[in-house]
């Protein structure tokens, strides 16, 4: 008989207050996320705009290329979108792009935006790892993104969300305050580990451009129906505080095609009432400031 994977065995949670809001009073919480990915060297993408991997082992230029664009041109455009709209982000970011591209770094940094540490590579994988290279890892991404920002991250969210069976504990031994590798709640809670606690960040995938316009070949404009949907459905059924996170990639929709669409998500965000639209870090903040 297969054994229960409690993730969780050794730890104590404990979830936001019943009447928990977001800040100012807030019941609405809008997280707009920007993943800017890259993977180490000689390695590549699993799939691309193509569709069909090639075989095992053969470089891919065209799935290579794909990403690229993210940190040549779309993340510069998802900057100038977010100055323009006013509002400041939770941005993941590769290690490998640090150490590739510090000046881009700077830039996101310098605007407001909250660095989030997306392991090394999208192809490092904290499910994957050993505890030993997967402490080496955390540490490793960290100290780049820090020494090419000047800001140390306080967020975490893995290469697919996949983290190993230790990553949260090792988070929280590293210093980190938060993560996002749960799909398992609709608000954040915290984490207890001994004398180690760590906040979990729940996401989802249900307004995310890459599974949504690639993997699936939707119009991006569809993303604007699904923002509508969910605000429909919260504001009529939903009593209690509730959080979206709609995510884009620099390489997907700071494209032309899904730019235009991103900021008319952010342009109806910002026209509701009783609505938070901040970072993920500072959300964290203030569900401890209401536990105290």
């Amino acid at each position: 008989m297969p054994q229960k994977l409690d993730v969780h065995a050794d730890a104590i949670e404990t979830l936001p207050p019943a009447d928990f809001r977001w800040p100012g009073g807030k019941r609405l919480g809008i997280f707009f996320r920007v993943a800017l990915e890259g993977w180490s060297d000689d390695q590549w993408p699993g799939f691309g705009p193509m569709g069909n991997p090639l075989k095992p082992g053969t470089p891919d230029l065209n799935a290579l290329g794909w990403v690229e664009y993210g940190i040549r041109r779309g993340i510069h455009r998802i900057l100038d979108v977010l100055e323009r709209q006013q509002i400041q982000t939770s941005m993941l970011v590769c290690g490998v792009l640090a150490e590739r591209h510090p000046e881009t770094l700077r830039r996101i940094a310098d605007a407001g935006h909250e660095i989030v540490a997306h392991s090394w590579g999208m192809d490092v994988i904290p499910a994957y790892l050993d505890e030993a290279a997967e402490r080496a890892n955390i540490r490793r991404t960290t100290d780049v993104l820090e020494q090419a920002c000047g800001v140390r991250p306080t967020g975490w969210i893995s290469p697919r969300a996949s983290p190993s069976v230790r990553t949260a504990r090792l988070l929280a031994e590293e210093g980190y305050e938060w993560h996002g590798d749960t799909m398992n709640d609709d608000l954040p809670y915290l984490v207890r580990f001994g004398d180690r606690e760590i906040a979990a960040f729940p996401g989802g995938m249900e307004m995310n451009d890459t599974p949504h316009a690639i993997r699936y070949g939707n119009a991006p404009r569809q993303m604007l129906e699904l923002f509508d949907d969910w605000l429909d459905f919260v504001q009529r059924h939903e009593p209690g505080a509730v959080r979206l996170n709609p995510s884009i990639h620099g390489h997907v929709f700071g494209r032309l095609s899904g730019i235009g669409v991103f900021e008319e998500l952010i342009r109806r965000a910002r026209a509701l009432d009783d609505t938070w639209i901040g970072r993920q870090g500072d959300g964290i903040r203030h569900l401890r400031q209401s536990l105290r």
